[in-house]
């Protein structure tokens, strides 16, 4: 695993990788760059100084980063950020907007769009990001086991749900990761249902996905319930995706493909006949955002490393019927994974 890096460091590991100067607009990678928060911020990663342009509202905090230049700028920070810059400017293409392109080629930039540059370096967690991330992990195992003590059945979706929300923030959460899913009976086949106004039934299944967020780093995990006694079916559908999480978890290691671990957790739903049911990939990195690399799915490119942490959840959703995914946060090791969530995955009936 990498040990803990200063700020100064991932700029310079950056900063390494370019070619020209990179002007950094996606606010998590802003932060990941710098430690400094803001909605209105912009990086310019030059080979020999780094800027930081933002407006009067956040000139206090930025003025105590360190390792950077601060510009105060207008509201208008991208109209004032081109009228400093020339030449050749890397930009980030899945951050700028249309319009804000439209900003900085109107001040005659040669602009080059980028992707995944300061991503890259966000896939490998050091020592500090790790421990921030098995915190939360610490406090959705906490969570879960109190929300299993209270009762399911009768309630709505979505007061359980604020149940749950609660229940983390009393366990030490300083957010929730994302809009917590439960989602019961037919509504659990549909793998990102919001809790809504249904009434949870007796005798069906509930899945239930949440997270949450501790020094900014996120958790996420998966768990479907009982609430009584299942139909075969469906009792026989959750160990089929059981045993398929499991097959997945034995095959995350360095060097394996994300596509690769993706197929190994389809083998056991594909055998059960169920294959066309489960239709998402199987994971993605996690981290400062929800979604980041790297991506276990069918069509991924990326190749595990040490320092990746990612989800691992297979699913199967039967129309009109119910769903199951089981998820697990992971940290790839050395020689295979470490798993960060560790409530457990054997059924558990609520009432």
């Amino acid at each position: 695993m990498a040990v803990v890096a200063t700020m100064s460091e991932r700029t310079e590991r950056l900063r390494s990788a370019l070619e020209e100067p990179l002007l950094v607009t996606n606010p998590t990678n802003v932060y990941y760059l710098t430690g400094f928060r803001s909605s209105n911020a912009a990086l310019l990663v030059e080979h020999e100084r780094t800027l930081l342009f933002t407006d009067f509202r956040y000139a206090d905090s930025a003025r105590a980063v360190e390792g950077v230049e601060f510009v105060q700028t207008p509201r208008a920070m991208l109209r004032a950020v081109a009228e400093q810059l020339s030449g050749r400017i890397a930009f980030e293409a899945a951050a700028l907007t249309y319009a804000n392109w439209q900003t900085l080629d109107a001040a005659g930039l040669d602009l080059v769009p980028t992707a995944g540059v300061v991503e890259k370096l966000r896939a490998i967690k050091d020592e500090a990001e790790l421990a921030a991330i098995r915190e939360a992990c610490r406090i959705t195992d906490a969570t879960f086991a109190a929300l299993a003590e209270e009762p399911f059945v009768g309630r709505r979706e979505r007061d359980v749900a604020w149940t749950m929300e609660q229940l983390f923030r009393e366990h030490g959460a300083h957010a929730v990761s994302f809009e917590l899913i439960v989602s019961s009976g037919a509504r659990g086949a549909r793998p990102h249902a919001r809790a809504g106004e249904d009434e949870i039934d007796a005798n069906t299944l509930v899945v239930i996905d949440a997270g949450c967020v501790f020094d900014n780093y996120l958790s996420d995990c998966t768990r479907t319930f009982a609430t009584g006694d299942l139909p075969d079916e469906l009792a026989r559908m959750y160990e089929v995706c059981k045993q398929a999480q499991r097959d997945a978890l034995d095959a995350v290691r360095p060097g394996a493909a994300g596509r690769d671990v993706d197929a190994v957790s389809r083998r056991a739903i594909d055998e059960a006949g169920w294959g066309e049911k489960y239709g998402h990939g199987l994971g993605h990195g996690v981290g400062l955002a929800l979604h980041e690399a790297p991506t276990l799915r069918p069509e991924s490119e990326d190749v595990l490393e040490p320092g990746n942490v990612h989800s691992v959840e297979p699913g199967i959703y039967l129309e009109g019927n119910a769903g199951v995914r089981i998820e697990d946060l992971v940290a790839v090791t050395d020689d295979g994974c470490e798993i960060l969530t560790q409530f457990t995955k054997e059924l558990v009936t609520v009432r």
